[in-house]
């Protein structure tokens, strides 16, 4: 098992790299990989374990996308992430359950609901990652984001429940609710609590490679902490990502660098591996519908994908528009654009939760019977799955072209940016102005303040400059100049100290410590080109 998890590792990373450098999407083109890999004979399946999945792989990817989040943005839009988190997921379970309890044969109501609820929750990794490549408006992204953040909280814990009345254990209506906000409670008091405590270890220490390791242990030890105390190691998860987030601005740069690295290295790996990992269960999956008819396995499985899809759209919709019935959200919010809606409603691409979810449903009932329907349950998941990433992910990026919806934030990111820049200049000349008044006339530091005062003015002009015009439509800026010259001259300064340790005049460690202070330098140079 872990011989086929490490090839299954390795094979996701090459994959993924390929996909990137030719500009294709590396979440479809690694289920369809999966897929072919799949079917190769002698080939020993890399089985799903949805302990794996829960425990190893969901709470460093919610807590990097926490991290990412702005709280400011999605309690601006809090109403309808609310609706799409926690509304959606509900509303999905209970339409996707009934139409397979229609037509699924023999599947009882709590056996569908179980379905329901465990493709109830989009995967917004390739619909982000789509978006972001695509220029999809902060707003659109905002929600996505936000939606990926709950909505595998509330679809999980609809799912315990449904798993409870489906293997014959007492539960009513009222002990789900229950166990829902329980669970939502709980899991926000753990994550705050994780959170803050993190972040006054992290702020007492002075150590970037601590820092950054404590940090990634963060999303492991708030899952389990959350789940062993019966609370939503989700939620928790996400709320200490977005404490912890949000106060990051004040660790030191060298944390702060580091840890932006590192996360975003783990989640290409991650994100890789689950998408080649769904392709390899179909093999699997087939084999356990072994003497049914296939042709009502396929009319069923486009029942339940056809059902998928519509709910999200129906629900986006009906309470986008419902909802400006109320003054006040009208008063609040500018109308709706309908390509907006659409494209929010097409985003609705299953991930590996849902069949983690799916495999993680117990063999037998209470009385010792076998889970009823548990093989077509497994596959219609696969299908959900698949088929959204195929149908919705191939096509949402012609979708958000043929509809024209573009980032329309850019100028009024410069404006803001360069009005931010503007008082933080000044504030710094301020602070300048007092050094230079205690430095005598023939102090030598008279030149250093000179200096920094020519770094300030440059860092305002290359935000005034950019003001309302991006660099494709103002050329080559004086300020681009002068990085570009630093940057080759940066380039030559390595490559001299390189050739002083391949001539042996220095050692190895120098060598290090200069190219770490050059690439420090360009790092800063290729934020401000």
């Amino acid at each position: 098992m872990s011989a086929s998890l490490l090839l299954v590792g390795v094979l996701s990373v090459v994959i993924a790299a390929l996909s990137r450098h030719y500009n294709l999407s590396a979440p479809l083109v690694l289920v369809l990989a999966g897929l072919a890999i799949g079917w190769i004979p002698g080939l020993s399946a890399a089985e799903l374990d949805p302990e794996f999945v829960l425990f190893v792989i969901l709470p460093p990817l919610l807590y990097s996308a926490a991290q990412d989040s702005s709280y400011q943005e999605i309690r601006a839009n809090r109403r309808a992430i609310g609706m799409l988190a926690i509304g959606l997921p509900l509303a999905t379970a209970v339409v996707v359950g009934l139409v397979a309890y229609a037509s699924v044969p023999h599947l009882p109501l709590a056996a569908a609901l179980v379905l329901g609820a465990i493709v109830a929750p989009p995967d917004a990794v390739s619909a982000q990652a789509i978006g972001r490549r695509v220029g999809l408006p902060r707003r659109i992204m905002t929600l996505l984001g936000g939606e990926s953040l709950l909505n595998d909280a509330t679809a999980l814990t609809a799912l315990r429940v449904a798993l409870a009345a489906a293997v014959g254990a007492t539960t009513s209506v009222w002990d789900g609710i229950e166990t829902f906000l329980l669970a939502a409670i709980g899991g926000v008091v753990i994550g705050l609590l994780i959170g803050y405590l993190v972040f006054r270890v992290r702020d007492w220490l002075t150590d970037p490679t601590i820092e950054t390791a404590i940090g990634l242990m963060v999303p492991f030890a708030t899952y389990f902490v959350a789940e062993e105390l019966h609370t939503s190691g989700v939620i928790a998860v996400v709320v200490a990502g977005l404490f912890i987030g949000q106060r990051s601005v004040r660790v030191g740069y060298a944390t702060r660098l580091q840890d932006e690295a590192v996360r975003k290295s783990i989640d290409a790996l991650l994100e890789a591996f689950v998408f080649l990992l769904i392709g390899l269960q179909l093999p699997d999956l087939i084999r356990g519908l072994a003497g049914q008819s296939w042709l009502h396995i396929a009319f069923d499985a486009a029942m339940v994908l056809i059902a998928t899809i519509l709910v999200r759209f129906a629900w986006v919709y009906l309470f986008t528009y419902a909802s400006r019935l109320l003054p006040g959200v009208r008063r609040r919010e500018p109308p709706p654009k309908p390509s907006w809606l659409f494209v929010v409603g097409w985003s609705g691409m299953r991930g590996v939760v849902s069949l983690a979810a799916a495999f993680s449903i117990p063999l037998t009932t209470e009385s010792g019977e076998p889970f009823p329907a548990r093989a077509e349950i497994l596959f219609l998941t696969f299908v959900v799955v698949v088929g959204t990433l195929l149908i919705q992910g191939v096509s949402l990026p012609w979708v958000i072209r043929r509809l024209g919806v573009y980032d329309d934030d850019a100028a009024s990111d410069r404006l803001a940016y360069a009005a931010a820049q503007d008082r933080a200049s000044r504030e710094a000349e301020a602070y300048l102005d007092t050094m230079a008044a205690d430095i005598g006339e023939h102090d030598p530091r008279h030149l250093q303040v000179a200096m920094l005062r020519k770094w300030i003015t440059t860092q305002r002009n290359t935000a005034w400059e950019e003001l309302g015009r991006g660099p494709e439509d103002i050329g080559e800026s004086p300020t681009a100049a002068g990085n570009r010259m630093r940057s080759k001259m940066l380039a030559i300064q390595r490559r001299v100290f390189i050739d002083e340790r391949d001539a042996g005049h220095i050692d190895d460690e120098v060598l290090r410590t200069a190219l770490r202070r050059l690439d420090f330098a360009e790092g800063v140079n290729d934020r401000e080109a």
